[in-house]
């Protein structure tokens, strides 16, 4: 019997919901891997373009469930039992990959204590004031903080658009769960409690297609924010118990609720009433997100780019400042759960 072509331990999922003008980018991408997996599962989660056609007319396996699943995690758990490698990996169909990313997270599987294992993230478009400000946030999140989190083996997230799982792990943690609008951070905290281990590459990179205007980034920030504070209410009392998540995730509410207030509130009224000086408060911690972003930047050769792409963090900052204020106040006190999945393209 001949071998199996590409890696026969992995299985490629990938949820697509009318998402025509993508999924072929992110197909090729994976046939242009240099470790390309044994199979790829396109899940058409009963999309009203011609999704299934576009996927089809690639060779993968396309599954479509009888109804709308809501949501990314409903579509990955419809096509779950099909999966028959020892490996399973997530990818939107948005989203595509370097040519050594699969065969860059592959290698931190290697090791027997790990369970999950996510990439570095980039977004594939730097045009608009939102995907620079992206671009920022992302160069800063993981050329900074996702590198300490991984030293200490807790990455805060195993990033639900490009990752990688043990499949016996995950069928044991019931799929991705849909009780949060955040499934990957579910996920990742779920499998910290269970005692399996997870690992950020930075060299393992993906390039997913950011919100390239208001509206797409409001239905994002809703769901990542509203998703976050669900998330800690269901996992704080175990959280605290978990060295090391337990302090990024108390850090990450008190940035939420105490920075977010004197970001949109307390700096305005001071430079208000008091003097204008304490406008500079909004730059005070500059230098130290400019720094690694622009030797990253440097890196990638990138500099100009992360230049003229700096002041859209601050307004995206701002923005998500907003949108986590409202999702605290919505979950927490109105006890309004979001419980829609509204990609937003």
């Amino acid at each position: 019997m001949d071998e199996p072509s590409g890696n026969s331990k992995l299985t490629v999922l990938v949820p697509a919901y009318n998402e025509a003008s993508t999924l072929a980018d992110t197909l090729r991408s994976l046939a242009a891997q240099t470790l390309p997996p044994q199979e790829v599962i396109v899940i058409d989660d009963c999309s009203t373009d011609n999704t299934s056609e576009i996927a089809h007319s690639f060779g993968v396996t396309v599954l479509r469930p009888p109804t709308n699943t809501g949501s990314k995690a409903g579509a990955q758990n419809y096509a779950l039992d099909s999966v028959r490698s020892e490996f399973t990996m997530a990818i939107d169909a948005d989203t595509t990959l370097a040519p050594d990313g699969i065969a860059k997270l592959m290698e931190a599987m290697e090791d027997p204590t790990v369970s999950a294992a996510c990439g570095f993230v980039l977004p594939r478009h730097v045009r608009t004031l939102w995907e620079r400000g992206r671009y920022i946030e992302y160069l800063f999140a993981f050329s900074f903080y996702k590198p300490i989190q991984d030293y200490y083996r807790r990455p805060l997230i195993s990033s639900g658009c490009f990752s990688i799982y043990r499949t016996e792990v995950l069928r044991a943690n019931g799929g991705w769960s849909t009780r949060t609008m955040a499934e990957d951070m579910d996920l990742t905290w779920s499998f910290y409690q269970a005692g399996h281990g997870v690992r950020f590459i930075p060299e393992a990179v993906c390039y997913p297609v950011e919100p390239h205007n208001f509206d797409f980034m409001r239905k994002q920030l809703k769901r990542w924010s509203h998703g976050f504070v669900q998330n800690v209410r269901l996992h704080w009392r175990k959280v605290l118990d978990i060295p090391f998540l337990s302090w990024t995730v108390t850090v990450a509410m008190w940035d939420a609720v105490f920075a977010s207030l004197a970001y949109l509130i307390a700096l305005p009224l001071l430079s208000i009433f008091v003097s204008p000086l304490f406008l500079f408060g909004y730059l005070i911690d500059a230098p130290a997100v400019a720094f690694p972003v622009l030797v990253k930047a440097a890196r990638r050769g990138e500099i100009w780019k992360a230049l003229t792409s700096i002041p859209s963090f601050f307004v995206l900052r701002a923005v998500n400042s907003l949108f986590i204020l409202e999702a605290l106040w919505s979950e927490l006190v109105l006890r309004r759960t979001l419980r829609v999945y509204e990609k937003g393209h």
